[in-house]
C-alpha cells in the first residue's frame, strides 16, 4: 500500500492488523469483509489485483479476480506461479510496482477465458485423467504378480 501508483487502493478484507493497516494508510479505501455479490462487485471494479503475499499457497482469489477480467499482479511466489501460468493474465515481479504496471496493459478477456481453464468441469477430467493411467498399472503389477503365482 506504500507503493506510489496512481489510483485508489482497496483493501478487501479485515484481521488483526486492520486498524494499524487504516491508521498507516488514510488514503486506502479499506471496505472490511465481503462475500457474495458484494464482493464480486468490488473484485470487477478494479484495474488491477494486486496480490503482495509472499507466502500464501494456491491464491484461489487469483482465480477469482481472473475470471471477473482483472489482471494480477504479484511476487514470483508458491501460489501465483502456480496459478499465473501465462503473462497475457497476470504478471509476476519481485518489483511489485512494476508488476502492477505491467498487469494494467493486459486484455480482460484473456483473464476471463484463462479462468474458465479452472471450472470444476476440468478439474474433474484432469483428476480422472491421472485415475485412469494409476489404475492401469495397478491392474498390471496385480496381473503381474498373479502370473508370476501360478508359473511357481
Amino acid at each position: 500500500m506504500s507503493l506510489d501508483i496512481p489510483g485508489t487502493k482497496m483493501v478487501v478484507g479485515d484481521g488483526p492488523q486492520l486498524k494499524e493497516l487504516k491508521a498507516k494508510f488514510p488514503e486506502t479505501v479499506f471496505v472490511g469483509f465481503l462475500s457474495g455479490e458484494p464482493l464480486a462487485q468490488h473484485v470487477a471494479a478494479a484495474d488491477v489485483f494486486v496480490f503482495p503475499s509472499l507466502t500464501d499457497t494456491f491464491g484461489i482469489v487469483l482465480l477469482d479476480a481472473l475470471a471477473s477480467g482483472i489482471p494480477v499482479a504479484a511476487f514470483p511466489v508458491t501460489g501465483p506461479v502456480d496459478v499465473i501460468a501465462s503473462d497475457k493474465v497476470g504478471k509476476l515481479d519481485q518489483d511489485l510496482k512494476k508488476a502492477i504496471t505491467d498487469a494494467l496493459q493486459l486484455d480482460p478477456q484473456d483473464c476471463r477465458n484463462y479462468a474458465l481453464n479452472y471450472s470444476w468441469k476440468n478439474c474433474t477430467e484432469q483428476f480422472f485423467n491421472q485415475l485412469v493411467p494409476a489404475f492401469e498399472e495397478i491392474k498390471q503389477a496385480e496381473s503381474h504378480v498373479v502370473s508370476e503365482n501360478f508359473v511357481k
